[in-house]
């Protein structure tokens, strides 16, 4: 009994008997040209291998499929029947190939950012890119730190904070710049300005993130002043958290240029003492090389574009 599950030893598929593929290519092309040799030149192939591979496909069928006159071949009734089947049949492979290309150029530019970047950067400018490319389609993950391609990830937006593999293309969008902000209000009591100088008020409450740990300490280094604890400090779980807490006026945060940019435009935050070059950067991390015409490639070209512009 013939099934259709593919992989039994009975299934319909399995039990085809199917002239030579190869041949049928040599065939077609014969056909439609009428001569061997002109096949030959389309192909890329000799006139002595076109003949063979037709004179095969005659022999599996056991019928003469062309009448050959000097330097030309003609078809003959049961070759005329294979070519209307041949090109039937290359006509619906044509058709679904072109399906799966258009699918495949189609298919959403996987993106992973880490969470606060897309949150408080990336997704508040995603519609600039949109309208100047409606042909991108992306859809964004949210993810920090290691991650794979296999597991159906395009595109990576990371700090190098952590080391990638080596076959891991990456490409520099911006350096990060940090320092601690505040609502302007609480500016005066908790970064005052004295003698000209800007100056850490001790009584100054400082929110620290869980996936920054060492946020503060790292910036009074860059400063070079003394790392000395302060009377009030709250930790929270995300950095996002932290910044929206000094939106809120908790306290002070450590913050880089480029996630708090659209709050110090607005006056939402300040920054008293700027902002200063950590050392790290951020990067779009790619399986292979992106071609700057390509979907990535536009992508990439935009994000560099749009974190160079000020507010």
């Amino acid at each position: 009994m013939k099934t259709d599950i593919l992989g039994d030893k009975n299934s319909q598929p399995l039990k085809r008997r199917l002239p030579p593929l190869g041949a049928l290519r040599c065939f077609e092309a014969a056909a439609r040209l009428e001569s061997f040799t002109q096949a030959g030149a389309a192909l890329h192939l000799t006139h002595g291998a076109i003949s063979r591979a037709v004179r095969a496909l005659e022999d599996d069928l056991g019928c003469t499929l062309f009448e050959r006159r000097q330097q030309r071949v003609f078809l003959t009734p049961a070759g005329a029947e294979l070519l209307h089947s041949v090109t039937q049949a290359l006509d619906l492979l044509d058709s679904g190939a072109q399906r799966l290309r258009e699918a495949g150029r189609n298919a959403p530019l996987v993106l992973s950012c880490e969470p606060t970047l897309l949150m408080r950067w990336l997704i508040p400018r995603l519609p600039a890119f949109q309208a100047a490319h409606p042909e991108v389609s992306i859809q964004l993950l949210a993810g920090g730190g290691p991650f794979s391609f296999n597991a159906g990830i395009d595109l990576a937006i990371r700090r190098n904070d952590f080391a990638w593999s080596r076959d891991t293309q990456a490409h520099w969008l911006f350096d990060e710049a940090v320092g601690p902000v505040c609502r302007p209000d609480k500016q005066a009591e908790w970064a005052p300005q004295i003698k000209g100088q800007v100056q850490l008020a001790a009584q100054a409450p400082r929110l620290h993130s869980a996936t920054r740990a060492q946020a503060w300490e790292q910036w009074l280094q860059l400063q070079q002043w003394p790392m000395t604890p302060a009377p009030q400090e709250q930790v929270f779980e995300h950095f996002y958290f932290s910044l929206q807490a000094a939106v809120a006026g908790l306290g002070l945060a450590i913050a880089p240029w480029q996630l708090v940019r659209d709050d110090l435009a607005s006056g939402l935050l300040c920054a008293p003492f700027d902002f200063v070059a950590d050392g790290s950067a951020y990067y779009l991390l790619s399986p292979k090389a992106i071609d700057e015409h390509s979907a990535a490639g536009r992508l990439l070209n935009w994000i560099r574009a749009a974190a160079s512009l000020k507010p």
